[in-house]
């Protein structure tokens, strides 16, 4: 491996944690990691190279998932911690890279909210749901939710007919698309006296988040997020960043060109050993 890719990777492992030195250790040291990368993963590890929870606390990339994973430290630990953040209003969390689980840092969080839902609120479902662009299973559940919330899963189950264990599928369908369009959020994982989850509007729950997200432009969205997540990743390829935020490679083109503008990342430039032309954060 060439200098150059060494210097990039040992970038990215120290920011990502990915050493044991850095290791991730209580809920503090969790909540300046998830703010310094802006955005990661719990378990899951993107193949384009997103920061992730679990990494942070064993302090190694890639580590193997341990046979008895229920008395392991580092799952233990990041279980832990990827529900006591959310539940502190102190992050993000929820179905939105990939419609997999992802923690956010609260500042960053309205750049994804922009460029989901732009200057919508929840109110506007309905203009949504007639466009065609909303389930009739989502449309009940935010009738719901919109009329009364926060919900228990069980209490909205009941509230929308979907009690049924046959209509469980039909109820998780709903509410992944509800997470992954940002009209709600989970806010807390409740294990007593039976385990549910507790929901909420994501603009009841984060009202200032929505409001700056609002007066965001959707190329300054887009600035935003590739920034902070350069930042943390040291380098990326355009075509990467297109598919890990969800976004058509004109606009990645069009925002490491205003970034680089800036200063603030080198773009086409050939690494030594690696193949293809890569965004180099500057």
């Amino acid at each position: 491996m060439t200098s150059q890719a060494r210097t990039l990777l040992r970038r990215r492992n120290w920011n990502f944690r990915r050493l044991p030195g850095r290791r991730v250790r209580t809920a503090r040291s969790a909540l300046a990691f998830v703010n310094a990368v802006g955005c990661c993963s719990t378990f899951y590890r993107f193949p384009e190279g997103l920061a992730c929870l679990w990494e942070a606390v064993v302090g190694r990339a890639a580590p193997r998932w341990p046979r008895r994973s229920h008395h392991d430290d580092g799952v233990g630990l990041t279980w832990e911690l990827k529900d006591a953040l959310p539940a502190g209003r102190r992050v993000y969390y929820g179905k939105l890279l990939k419609g997999r689980p992802v923690l956010v840092a609260l500042d960053l969080f309205p750049a994804f909210y922009a460029l989901v839902r732009g200057r919508q609120r929840s109110a506007d479902y309905l203009r949504e749901y007639r466009a065609g662009r909303l389930t009739h299973t989502a449309r009940r559940l935010l009738d719901v939710l919109v009329a009364d919330h926060p919900l228990y899963t069980r209490q909205l189950r009941a509230a929308t007919f979907m009690l049924t264990p046959s209509a469980t599928q039909e109820f998780e369908r709903g509410m992944a698309e509800l997470q992954q369009g940002l009209w709600v959020v989970k806010t807390e994982e409740r294990y007593e006296p039976t385990f549910s989850y507790r929901w909420d509007l994501v603009d009841a729950w984060l009202p200032r988040e929505v409001t700056l997200a609002r007066r965001l432009s959707r190329a300054a969205a887009i600035d935003r997020l590739l920034a902070r997540y350069l930042a943390g990743a040291a380098f990326a390829s355009e075509a990467a960043l297109a598919r890990l935020f969800g976004l058509p490679r004109a606009d990645v083109a069009a925002s490491l060109a205003r970034l680089a503008r800036a200063g603030r990342v080198r773009v086409g430039c050939e690494v030594p050993g690696w193949p293809g032309r890569w965004v180099v954060v500057a």
